[in-house]
Order: structure tokens, then C-alpha cells, then sequence
């Protein structure tokens, strides 16, 4: 089985659409698949790091005339209206289409998978017939799509959200047990939740995104400091290689009063995540390892997407959440002295969050994809 992913990363963006179809093109190689990823090349990309999980990669270039592109509002063809994100392509959807067409031609896969937020039914019809069938991983539920499958792994999502926006004989998979996690959560579920019986806060967890472009982790290392923290806690920060504030989180994680360190492109998330008693993180991809492990979350959101998610899981108990980046340094004591206060607390939340992700999304997709 041959299989093509439309995937984008940047520094605007971020890299969890990268990183979920990884997840999932990993379970398929599993199986056999022949994965190939065709991403343009903006600053921030994962193409480097989808070769070296041994994958193929095919580059669309940037152009000037593209770079310009990324930073203006489209307006809309006739009556037909342009997604949200459009600015994130770096190109029009009908340019991005004509640069695809020929690595499809050749490919044709059994399945094209799209992931970006700045594609629409527009862009798919016009590769259908490059390919023999043609996936969708969404989670806003705001355009029309032109597939035969559609993956959201939100929360709560019903598949009458996208009843106006697919056709009628499209697939639909929604929800978080489909949730695109790699494999070694499934694999430290047990172990995670066993050492949550008796809680306790020892090691602190902070992770705002691989790209992480308005220093959030930043601003949560500045509110920590005022925060009643135990002396003998441990705090571990997480970061891309292309987060653009690396240098100054590492300069405050020296100045903390508690032992920091920076880790940066880590490939045993899982098992930190196990090891950690509380989580201060971004409302994104990552929302679904953390409830997979039951690890107790202060959830900030950093962006207008990641409102569903957030609002889904506190009101399932399964987060506690700052709305807004700018409030962290009010809010984020408040937070962790209510989840501390007493600690139970973070049993309760760990036991609601739990339930929520199994972790066995990739294996149901792959063999779906499969058959």
C-alpha cells in the first residue's frame, strides 16, 4: 500500500499536524505502507525529521512569490469562500494543487491524507484523481471537503458537525479514541496511572509546543516563580529544535530556584509524561498523550483552535484551564495552588482525564486504511 500525506509545519503553525500524521504513517510502515510526505519547505519544517523516521519527503519550494503569499488574506474565488487559514499555505490552494500533481501523478497512492487547516474541497478535487482514495484529518469543522474518510480526534465531536460540510457517503471517525498517539503510551498507560494512587508533586512537566513562536514556556517559567512549589521539586521543559526562544528559556531555566532543565527534541515523551506528576501545557495534540497517561494538566490556549479541546476536557474534569496566554502570570499560581490544596486533587483530575484516550487510535486507523 502506497500512501501520500499533504502535511505542513512552520513557525506560524507549529508542528503538531506533522507529528500526528508521523504518529500515523509510522503504524502504517508498520503494516507495510510505503508513506511519502509533501510538505513546503517554511521556516520551522519537520522535512529533516520525517527522513530520518524513514519516511520519504518531497519538498514544495518557497518561493518569494510564496512568502509573500504566507502572510495575506485570500479573498474569496466567486462565491466561493477560502478557509480561515489560508495564509498558512504560502501559496493558493489552486498553485499548491498544480505543485502536488506531478509527485501524485507518479506516486498514484492508495490513500492521500491532508492534514492543513488551509486546504478545502477545492484543492482535494482537484488531485482526486491522482489517488484511489483521499483521507482528511481536520478539527474545526468550518469548510467543505471532497473525501471519502474524515479522521477528528476532538473530544466530544459528533459527526453531525461536519453533516453539511462532507458527502454523504463519506466516513466519518470522530472522536479522542481515535486520538493519533504513538505507540509507547498505550505501552505506559498502566505503569502512569498505577504510580498516581498516592499523589504527590515532585516533577513538573512544561510543555507549550514544539515551536512554542510567543515564548509561552517563558511566561510560565516567570509566574512559577511566585508559586509555592515543594523544595525537592523537579521541573522539565520541553521544546523544539526550531523554537525561536530556546536560548532565553534555557537562560531562565538556570535562574529558577528549583532544579530546571531544557530538553529539546526528545524522543521518549511517553515516558516523561508517565514520570511526571502535574503538566503545564498547550491546548493542542498533546492534550491526548496527557489524558492517555492520566497526567494532571494546567492547559493554556494559545490559539482560536484549540478552544474546543480545552472547553471539552475541563468540563470533563480532565484539564484545569487559563484561557488566554496573557493571563498566565495572574492565573497560573491560582491554578496550581488549587490542584495542590490539597493534593488529592490531582487524583481526581488524573482519574477523570484517564477514560478520556486509550491510546490505541493509530492501530484502529492504520488497519482501517488497510482494509
Amino acid at each position: 500500500m502506497k500512501v501520500a500525506f499533504r502535511v505542513d509545519a512552520s513557525l506560524q503553525m507549529g508542528s503538531g499536524h506533522v507529528m500526528r500524521c508521523l504518529t500515523l504513517a509510522d503504524a502504517l510502515a508498520a503494516r507495510g505502507a510505503a508513506c511519502v510526505f509533501i510538505c513546503r519547505a517554511h521556516p520551522g519544517n519537520l522535512l529533516d525529521l520525517v527522513r530520518c523516521k524513514g519516511h520519504a519527503a518531497q519538498a514544495l519550494p518557497v518561493t518569494s512569490a510564496s512568502a509573500g503569499a504566507s502572510s495575506l488574506e485570500f479573498t474569496a474565488i466567486g462565491d466561493e469562500p477560502v478557509p480561515v487559514h489560508s495564509h498558512w499555505l504560502g501559496a493558493t490552494q489552486d498553485e499548491d494543487a498544480e505543485a502536488c500533481a506531478p509527485i501524485l501523478a507518479e506516486l498514484q497512492p492508495d490513500w492521500l491524507i491532508v492534514d492543513h487547516y488551509a486546504l478545502d474541497a477545492r484543492w482535494e478535487l482537484l488531485l482526486r484523481a491522482h489517488c484511489r482514495r483521499l483521507m482528511v484529518i481536520d478539527d474545526l469543522a468550518d469548510r467543505a471537503h471532497a473525501c471519502d474518510l474524515l479522521l477528528d480526534q476532538t473530544f466530544g465531536r459528533d459527526a453531525k458537525d461536519y453533516q453539511a460540510w462532507v458527502p454523504s457517503n463519506c466516513q466519518m471517525l470522530c472522536g479522542s479514541q481515535y486520538a493519533l498517539l504513538r505507540p509507547e503510551f498505550a505501552a505506559l498507560r498502566a505503569y502512569s496511572l498505577q504510580r498516581r494512587a498516592r499523589p504527590q508533586l515532585r516533577q513538573l512537566l512544561i510543555t507549550m509546543g514544539g515551536v512554542d513562536k510567543d515564548n509561552a514556556t517563558g511566561q510560565v517559567l516567570m509566574a512559577l516563580r511566585v508559586c509555592p512549589l515543594p523544595a525537592d521539586c523537579r521541573v522539565t521543559v520541553v521544546m523544539g529544535a526550531t523554537a525561536p526562544w530556546l536560548s532565553e528559556v534555557k537562560q531562565l531555566a538556570r535562574e529558577m530556584p528549583w532544579p530546571t532543565r531544557v530538553l529539546v527534541g526528545v524522543n521518549d515523551m511517553a515516558q516523561l509524561m508517565a514520570d511526571s506528576d502535574l503538566a503545564v501545557g498547550a491546548a493542542g495534540a498533546t492534550s491526548w498523550e496527557r489524558c492517555c497517561l492520566g497526567l494532571p494538566t494546567i492547559m493554556i490556549v494559545l490559539a482560536n483552535n484549540q478552544w474546543q479541546v480545552a472547553q471539552g476536557l475541563e468540563k470533563a474534569g480532565a484539564a484545569s484551564v487559563i484561557e488566554r496566554r496573557q493571563d498566565i502570570a495572574e492565573l497560573l499560581p491560582i491554578h496550581l495552588s488549587a490542584l495542590t490544596e490539597p493534593i488529592i486533587s490531582l487524583q481526581t483530575m488524573s482519574q477523570l482525564a484517564m477514560p478520556i484516550v486509550e491510546g490505541r487510535g493509530a492501530y484502529l486507523i492504520a488497519r482501517l486504511l488497510e482494509a
